[in-house]
């Protein structure tokens, strides 16, 4: 296995449109490591460069220690592995699984052998005289992986893997794809326009936004810690609640007006995000994750509440998601707009509505045990020590 390292690389096509900007990023021997971003964000570009499917337009990928830019994609040492599986259906399991042995002329006695072994590790050692056709989408998949595992590459690049499969087996297979890349110890770049993909497979993950890499971190602090309103509206299911507030001081503490409502932020959390007494008197987003809005009598001392109207109550067995109408504005930016955009472009009308009749519809995680009914007055309980804070005019995240 091997690093991946981009330094200052850049894609620009030949009708000067630019796909990639100046990526930075080291990718760690046996790391598995995700690209992930809204459609047209560069993160598939940024793949296809290291396979050498694609033209470097400025900079440099070395994989360890081979500078690869002028490399033709068979001397790169990597596998890729496609949405679109790519098998031969006329060939068996076994032979799809050897066909790049075979083409490198290894002994037939070694290519049985890693087959064989490839193949007991994915769970396929049953299937290996069946054609693909006889196989179901994930079985399928992990051909595809066992073809790439079994040339015993420097680098797996895996390019949107799972999103053929229904929501179920997508589920399985992001478990399968994760214990198999961590049995081999596989340096592995993974593409993906799925942030819950992201967040569960990764050992780091690179946020890109038009070809540009926004913040890449470990799972965790990607969702605790975002560094822009890109970031925090895009990491997260569900999405972060973004509204526009106010900040004021009040007989010393600090408060968010969020239209005709007010939530004073403890001495903690003033004293642990000290920038935002640069922010007082200026309008900021104010961000609240769902499961930090806390159902009625479940307000924790000294947290505030914010009062509303049920708008929809869903259970999911496991919990309850409830929107709740607040009178306030949501967060419009361009950034919060792209991320919309690309879930549900419908939604983007939507949403400027909401901010031009000054309500906000914010989304909170309650036990299963309340159940408020649609037009039902709440107040619901805010873990303000948990708030995200959000400059308006830059969309960097306010901290120290």
């Amino acid at each position: 296995m091997a690093e991946v390292t981009f330094s200052s690389v850049g894609k620009v096509y030949g009708d000067g449109t630019r796909a990639v900007s100046a990526l930075d990023l080291e990718v760690q021997d046996g790391e598995f490591m995700v690209l992930v971003g809204p459609s047209g964000c560069g993160k598939t570009t940024a793949l296809r460069m290291v396979a050498g499917l694609e033209a470097i337009s400025e900079g440099q990928i070395r994989i360890g220690e081979t500078v690869v830019n002028d490399l033709d994609p068979a001397d790169r040492d990597v596998a890729m592995v496609f949405q679109n599986y790519a098998l031969y259906p006329h060939m068996s399991i076994y032979d799809n699984i050897a066909f790049g042995l075979k083409m490198r002329r290894v002994r037939k006695s070694e290519i049985d052998r890693r087959v064989r072994e490839i193949a007991q590790v994915l769970g396929l050692h049953e299937m290996l005289e069946r054609r693909p056709r006889q196989l179901s989408g994930g079985q399928r998949q992990r051909v595809a992986m066992g073809r790439a595992i079994v040339r015993d590459p420097s680098v797996f690049l895996m390019d949107e893997p799972l999103s053929n499969l229904d929501a179920k087996l997508r589920v399985q297979m992001r478990a399968e794809v994760s214990r198999i890349q961590h049995e081999l110890g596989a340096t592995t770049i993974y593409v993906t326009h799925d942030q819950v993909e992201a967040m569960t497979m990764g050992d780091r993950v690179a946020v890109l936004r038009k070809g540009e890499l926004q913040q890449i971190d470990d799972p965790e602090e990607l969702y605790d810690a975002p560094t822009n309103l890109f970031v925090g509206s895009f990491i997260g299911s569900p999405a972060m609640n973004l509204i526009q507030a106010r900040l004021e001081r009040r007989g010393g503490a600090l408060v968010a007006h969020l239209g005709t409502q007010a939530l004073e932020l403890s001495t903690e959390t003033a004293a642990e995000r000290p920038a935002l007494g640069a922010y007082v008197g200026r309008a900021i987003a104010l961000g609240l994750r769902p499961e930090h809005l806390r159902e009625p009598g479940a307000a924790r001392p000294g947290e505030p509440t914010l009062e509303g109207t049920v708008t929809v109550s869903e259970s999911l067995g496991s919990e309850r998601l409830v929107h709740v109408e607040i009178p306030a504005t949501p967060v419009v930016s361009e950034e919060v707009l792209e991320v919309v955009r690309d879930t549900d472009a419908a939604l983007v009308d939507e949403l400027e509505s909401d901010a031009r009749e000054r309500r906000a519809i914010v989304l909170a995680r309650f036990d299963t045990s309340v159940r408020p009914r649609p037009g039902e007055r709440i107040a619901v309980s805010v873990a303000v020590r948990k708030a995200h804070f959000f400059d308006l005019d830059t969309g960097s995240a306010i901290y120290s």
